[in-house]
């Protein structure tokens, strides 16, 4: 009874919400290219799919978002494991990564679309150099934290480094790594939305850019509704990885806990 309560709630606010902007919009009499209300979103989203225009570009968003969020989590988790496990390595490579990671990629975008041209490559590479920082730094972060005295415990048992490893350093750091994951995807979607306004053939970002031409405020917002939707469930999906893979950790049982509590 109190979960359904609270999803009435939610469901109450929110459709308050929407009239509150319907109402205000037309009290006020607010012109469409300005701030369009919700029934003008609603039947610009309605026409999109209807018209097959928001499928294919979303496709092409989700394809991109999803690559890249896969090489650059790879790319960030072999680098953040190489930083953390030798010294060198940190010392003669990480300020160099630091210093690429402080170039806004807004500006590397257009070089990035000059080498690899407009295809799918240059979206994915861009949506990439996005989303694998985070992953970096929480999978150095995870693996330094490994308890020295149970390293040395290890060690004094003639565990080897490659043991050490897979039985305590990775699984100290699953919940950095999966934190991580959770970032990385959001600044997947992002880095693909900012690369297709910077060159693309598809897409909701450059479907974005098209309407803002055209001064189609009312598909603007129906493409940006799609967006946030979109990256809602992408993080549920990465939310339902974590319960799989960190069933053990007790952070995450307090987490179940609590929310089993607010349901």
């Amino acid at each position: 009874m109190k979960r359904f309560w609270n999803v009435a709630l939610t469901i109450l606010l929110f459709c308050s919400s929407i009239l509150a902007w319907e109402l205000i919009v037309r009290a006020f009499e607010i012109p469409t290219f300005i701030f369009p209300a919700p029934s003008k979103v609603a039947m610009a989203l309605w026409r999109g799919f209807a018209s097959g225009l928001y499928q294919k570009h979303l496709y092409y968003t989700l394809l991109e978002t999803v690559l890249g969020f896969l090489l650059g989590s790879a790319l960030g988790f072999f680098l953040g494991t190489a930083v953390a496990l030798n010294r060198y390595v940190e010392y003669f490579f990480y300020p160099y990564i630091v210093m690429f990671q402080s170039l806004p990629k807004v500006a590397l975008a257009p070089l990035i679309v000059v080498w690899f041209g407009l295809g799918l490559k240059s979206q994915v590479i861009n949506t990439a150099l996005v989303a694998f920082f985070p992953l970096l730094v929480n999978t150095m972060v995870g693996l330094k934290s490994a308890d020295e005295d149970r390293m040395n415990l290890m060690r004094s048992l003639a565990a080897s480094e490659n043991q050490i490893f897979w039985m305590l350093r990775l699984p100290n750091a699953l919940p950095f790594v999966m934190a991580g994951l959770d970032v990385a995807m959001i600044f997947a979607l992002i880095g693909a939305i900012v690369a297709e306004f910077v060159g693309a053939r598809a897409g909701l970002g450059m479907l974005i850019q098209s309407m803002n031409f055209n001064m189609d405020v009312s598909g603007q917002f129906s493409v940006l509704l799609i967006l946030s939707i979109v990256g809602l469930l992408l993080n549920r999906c990465i939310l339902l990885i974590r319960r799989r893979v960190l069933f053990w950790d007790p952070s995450e049982k307090e987490r179940l806990e609590r929310e089993r509590i607010v349901l």
